[in-house]
């Protein structure tokens, strides 16, 4: 998994892994567009927002399309965290995870929530202090090297250890009248 890479590369430069046994960090994104366009034969919205504007697809999940008119607001909140957990050499370290979800939202107009959770664990297999970086396994063999920004974050880390990553990531999507 890719975006266990990321995070572990990520992580490792946030702070000292072992100094503190679990390395937590987040972000948030909030993003408003207009409708400007909607087809409703396509499914297809048009949205202008700060970036431009962008056409998106509307899947038939979203039951309430038909409730899309132009010049609604659509807000677009986007979360996504990580936590890091050192475990020494022998302890146990919990089994890799996938969880999904999805929740509408209760209204007239359509909405939700949708959520991933993905938990792994990493084996320590070699670390070079004088690049600095980290040479990991993951469960399912692959073995990756990231490069880590700062060499006081391998402090404490040894060959053996594992690194359990919890990696979350939520999208929600709520939709205001035109005012």
């Amino acid at each position: 998994m890719r975006v266990i890479g990321l995070v572990l590369a990520l992580g490792l430069t946030l702070a000292p892994l072992a100094a503190q046994a679990q390395v937590k960090m987040a972000q948030a994104t909030e993003v408003t567009a207009t409708v400007e366009a909607i087809d409703h034969t396509n499914r297809i919205v048009t949205l202008r927002g700060p970036e431009g504007v962008v056409e998106l697809g509307v899947g038939p999940e979203v039951k309430r399309f038909d409730e899309l008119k132009v010049g609604d607001k659509v807000t677009f909140r986007y979360h996504e965290s990580a936590v890091l957990q050192l475990h020494k050499a022998g302890t146990p370290a919990p089994p890799s995870s996938v969880k999904e979800g999805m929740e509408r939202s209760a209204g007239p107009k359509p909405g939700g929530t949708m959520a991933q959770q993905v938990t792994a664990t990493v084996t320590v297999e070699a670390i070079d202090p004088a690049l600095p970086s980290i040479t990991v396994k993951t469960e399912d063999g692959d073995r990756i090297t990231y490069h880590v920004e700062d060499k006081k974050n391998l402090e404490g880390v040894t060959v053996g250890d594992r690194i359990e990553i919890t990696f979350t990531r939520a999208l929600m999507i709520s939709v205001s009248d035109a005012k």
